[in-house]
């Protein structure tokens, strides 16, 4: 008989604990929601390029595949000697493996491919850290026999600087919403109960010239100074702020 009272009363307490608890838990979460609140922030940094990477190629054709590859490696290597008297170090520079393959046409008449000798191809890339030197660099390696240019890509030289600036301005941006909606209020700022990035955008860097063809160049038809113009860069950050409220 005391085990069956005891049972009872312990099933009792039980359900008691149960149906004050999740009001209990509740009351609390919504005595912390009020306490807090959540903004978000972003910060824009615009920045002019300070470096740029550069790469030409050297297109040989001859009928016969070694005369091809022969001239090709004469070409590259004045192109090479070019850039060091510059003053440009080695380590700027990367000669990409030659491909050699055939070349085939299409004869109207025949309706079939025909070969047309071969084709020695190489790319030369130029890491630039002087802009100023860009014109002058692309008029000598074409002189020196470089017939294409695939293209000219403008970055910075440290990124982490751009990104820490634009990452300081989005926290800052932060905690004036935080104060003007505290303000609107009537409530003030306390701690900071967690930040969170949300997301760094770093952009694509500038490519000169169209992205898709690549641009076959004579001795006499190297782009004017202007049009190594780079435009302005922008890194974005965003943040997500949580203040407590006074």
């Amino acid at each position: 008989m005391k085990t069956n009272v005891l049972y009872i009363y312990l099933l009792f307490f039980l359900g008691a604990l149960l149906f004050h608890y999740p009001n209990d838990l509740m009351a609390q979460q919504n005595d912390e929601l009020k306490r807090l609140v959540s903004v978000s922030g972003e910060g824009t940094v615009k920045v002019m390029p300070d470096m740029a990477s550069v790469r030409f190629g050297v297109v040989v054709r001859n009928g016969d595949p070694e005369e091809a590859r022969r001239i090709n490696a004469e070409t590259s290597r004045e192109a090479m000697n070019t850039i060091r008297e510059l003053g440009i170090e080695d380590s700027k520079l990367s000669l990409q493996t030659l491909r050699l393959q055939p070349v085939r046409e299409y004869d109207q008449e025949t309706r079939r491919q025909v070969e047309k000798g071969y084709e020695a191809t190489r790319e030369l890339v130029v890491v630039v850290e002087d802009l100023d030197q860009l014109p002058t660099l692309v008029a000598e390696i074409v002189q020196k026999g470089a017939n294409r240019l695939n293209g000219i890509t403008y970055g910075l030289k440290n990124k982490d600087a751009a990104k820490d600036e634009a990452l300081v301005l989005a926290v800052q941006r932060a905690r004036i919403k935080a104060e003007l909606m505290g303000s609107t209020l009537g409530v003030r700022l306390g701690q900071v109960v967690q930040i969170q990035e949300e997301g760094m955008s770093f952009p694509q860097p500038v490519i000169m010239r169209e992205a898709a063809p690549q641009v076959m160049m004579s001795k006499a038809a190297a782009p004017e100074p202007d049009a190594y113009a780079a435009g302005e860069m922008e890194v974005k950050a965003s943040v997500r702020v949580t203040f407590e409220l006074e």
